[in-house]
């Protein structure tokens, strides 16, 4: 088995960072939706509900483990009005999300509960990269106005 201190500590680190960007999403869904671009905010407001998903199931692997969870503070977030500025920075966000992501899989590959969730959880984060990059590539193509009147 992985190490169980370690393994807190990379959980820990999910729930508090993890927890921070399903508010940023809730926040972002809401100025999406106050803009009127209804599918933006749609898919921000569902993203925060998985991220939230992930959140309880390492709160819950933390508790198995026979750690004590932390609610810590949070670091502050970006918060933008201009959904291309959003979607750039998410992209960025989630790119550096996978490349800890890879770190914590590979210290837990011992840990198979563990490794489990954290597998599916990296699985949804390259998804949401994937759809960032698809979607700025889809405003190269199609131009600014055009894939935001897509997203009323």
């Amino acid at each position: 088995m992985a190490n169980k201190e370690q393994t807190i500590k990379y959980l820990q680190a999910i729930v508090t960072g993890l927890s921070q960007q399903a508010l940023g999403h809730d926040i972002q869904s809401k100025i999406f939706n106050s803009k009127g671009f209804k599918k933006l905010a749609e898919k921000y407001a569902e993203h925060a509900v998985e991220e939230r998903g992930y959140v309880d199931q390492c709160i819950d692997r933390i508790l198995d483990l026979g750690g004590e969870v932390k609610n810590e503070a949070k670091p502050e977030a970006k918060v933008c009005t201009n959904p291309i500025d959003w979607i750039k920075y998410d992209l960025q966000v989630s790119i550096d999300g996978l490349k800890f992501l890879e770190e914590v899989l590979e210290a837990t590959k011992g840990d198979y509960t563990t490794y489990d969730i954290l597998k599916d959880y990296y699985k949804d984060e390259e998804e949401d990269m994937y759809w960032a990059e698809q979607q700025l590539e889809l405003i190269e193509c199609i131009g600014t106005q055009n894939w935001i009147i897509n997203q009323i």
